[in-house]
């Protein structure tokens, strides 16, 4: 089972707090340090000092971090044209020397588009369709030859399709809950299915779906990666967990039933649960960026456990 921290930086956060949990992440000896892609915080949290953009931290932590991979979950396909992300993703990905993955998905806050006047276009799933084809499309097209694209939403004629990525192929990860559509797109794209904040039987439900879509596409099933995000709050006593908790603005009782929360052993098991279903990889939601304490407690009693 893989372990990948999972920051959520609208909600508050420096480059400089993300560059220390990034460094932590890759000295504690995750597999992985992945953010969100929002300019707005959700719920009570003030958001201070103000987003940062993903694209751009990534850049910057491509070029001080030396092992650990990097990525979105999920880059919002309205902030982005196509080739231009395919552009941004390609060159942190060499910035990184080919340790990036790209999480794109259709996004759905409307408030932060009404924010920073991003269009919140109505068909925004068909929109991820098409801009999934320019994107891998743009990348897989041999140097030397053009990529054209004539679609209903993006039209891209003889583009030269450069810069590639450092890597013969970037990941590309596609996740959510829908019953339908979300899984026929993964079968066709994805190299890894996310399900986010989702339980063990919710999970497990749309794991079949994914599995049953791939193979239905001619595709091995196995070929995907299965994977949770879920947010994490572990302590070494019931005491750490309250205030751990409570720093965040959750529940104990609630983060226990929907998230990854309790004493070390309680979180390893409750993994275990994930892994039987067919969960290959955790995406641990970090929401308190300041406690680096709780990485190392993860890294020491949680991820020693699983390896």
């Amino acid at each position: 089972m893989d372990l990948r921290i999972f920051t959520e930086p609208q909600q508050g956060a420096t480059y400089d707090t993300l560059l220390a949990v990034a460094k932590a992440t890759e000295d504690l000896g995750f597999d992985a340090f992945f953010r969100s892609d929002h300019y707005l915080s959700m719920g009570s949290a003030d958001g201070l000092p103000g987003p940062t953009d993903a694209w751009i931290t990534l850049a910057g932590l491509a070029r001080e971090t030396k092992r650990i991979r990097l990525g979105t979950l999920m880059t919002a396909g309205t902030f982005r044209l196509p080739g231009v992300l395919a552009i941004q993703v390609a060159q942190v990905d060499q910035m990184s020397g080919g340790r990036v993955e790209l999480g794109l998905g259709a996004g759905w806050f409307e408030e932060e588009h009404k924010a920073y006047g991003i269009p919140f276009p109505k068909e925004k799933f068909a929109r991820l369709e098409e801009q999934l084809a320019i994107v891998t499309g743009l990348w897989a097209t041999e140097v030397g030859k053009t990529f054209s694209h004539h679609g209903t939403y993006y039209d891209l004629t003889d583009s030269p399709a450069l810069p590639k990525p450092a890597q013969a192929k970037v990941p590309v990860l596609i996740g959510g809950h829908g019953a339908t559509r979300t899984p026929r797109l993964a079968a066709q794209y994805a190299d890894e299915f996310n399900i986010p904040f989702a339980s063990i039987e919710d999970s497990e439900r749309q794991f079949g779906r994914v599995r049953a879509a791939a193979e239905q596409a001619g595709r091995k099933a196995e070929e995907i990666t299965y994977s949770n995000a879920l947010v994490a709050c572990v302590g070494k006593d019931d005491a750490e967990v309250a205030r751990r908790a409570a720093a965040i603005g959750r529940d104990v009782d609630d983060l226990k039933a929907n998230g990854l929360a309790g004493s070390p052993d309680e979180v390893v098991e409750k993994i275990g649960q994930y892994a039987a279903i067919g969960s290959q990889r955790i995406y641990l939601q970090i929401l308190d960026l300041a406690d680096l304490d709780h990485l190392d407690l993860i890294a020491a009693q949680v991820q020693s456990q699983l390896a």
